[in-house]
């Protein structure tokens, strides 16, 4: 198919929101006989047709309302390009697009942040979550700066993209009060059989308790598996079982309803920022690593 033709799509577009020809012509001051023209080698180009008579008017074809929904896609990103450089503070604000891997804490995650935050020139920040492969392929389609992640990309993904480690901290284990002082005399062999609550098994940590358990030979009872550390915590805190938290450096471990029970020893989270090669000088990703490294 021949390149397509952006002028020939804008009059669709106008037609079909619009519902007819003759108000198409008023909104965009050009001739019926234009604009029906310039439709037809539309669908001449396209092999199908995008509208059907339908008593006095018009109606869309299937093939029509899939092309509606492309269009309007399409000039509403260009509106939103027009205002976005129509932003009189434009060359002022840096925008960074992070994804953040769902797995990570969020508390972490903003700790991460940080340095691009007080770097001194405005910035206008915008966070996603999502699952580290589908984040991967939005920073590969330049939809994102960079990704905060427990994993650096593998190394099939290295022509691409880069990973730099920016944090490693110890593994403590939190409980209630109550499982605090029942499992925190005698540990780590109190652990025998203690309720543990942990990450989901694709989370990187979970392998490393799972192996640090086994090197103890200990078999804690899991009682509950979470994608989200937040709802771990929570359950923690209404006492069904112990569970891990990294312990960040320089911040207070400040986990409400929640006493230490011990640190799991050679366990450690590590977090990683990963970006395109071909945005490696963005001025907030550069803030980041030179204050994480």
């Amino acid at each position: 198919m021949d390149k397509l033709n952006y002028k020939h799509l804008h009059y669709f577009w106008t037609v079909a929101r619009t519902g007819s020809v003759t108000q198409a012509a008023e909104q965009l001051g050009i001739s019926m006989q234009t604009i029906s023209g310039q439709v037809s080698k539309l669908e001449q180009q396209l092999g199908c047709a995008l509208f059907r008579q339908q008593g006095r008017g018009l109606a869309l074809t299937e093939a029509g309302r899939v092309a509606l929904g492309y269009a309007d896609n399409i000039f509403m990103l260009g509106e939103a390009l027009g205002e976005a450089l129509a932003d009189a503070q434009l060359d002022q604000v840096i925008r960074l697009a992070a994804g953040v891997s769902d797995v990570l804490p969020k508390r972490i995650a903003s700790h991460l942040l940080q340095p691009a935050l007080q770097m001194g020139r405005k910035l206008r920040l915008s966070c996603g979550e999502g699952d580290f492969d589908e984040l991967l392929g939005e920073l590969g389609r330049h939809r994102l700066d960079l990704i905060l992640a427990d994993r650096p990309v593998a190394s099939s993904e290295q022509q691409l993209f880069q990973s730099w480690q920016l944090l490693r901290c110890p593994v403590l284990l939190y409980a209630s009060p109550e499982l605090a002082r029942q499992y925190g005399a005698g540990f780590p062999a109190s652990l025998d059989q203690a309720p543990l609550l942990l990450p989901s098994r694709d989370n990187v940590l979970r392998r490393q308790l799972e192996h640090w358990f086994e090197a103890q030979r200990l078999r804690p009872d899991v009682v509950g598996e979470f994608d989200d550390g937040a709802l771990m915590e929570t359950f923690a805190r209404q006492g069904l079982g112990l569970f891990p938290s990294p312990a960040l450096p320089d911040i207070a471990q400040n986990l409400p309803g929640l006493e230490l029970v011990g640190c799991l020893d050679g366990v450690w989270e590590q977090y990683y920022a990963v970006a395109s090669r071909r945005k490696l000088q963005h001025p907030a990703l550069q803030a980041i690593l030179q204050a994480w490294n």
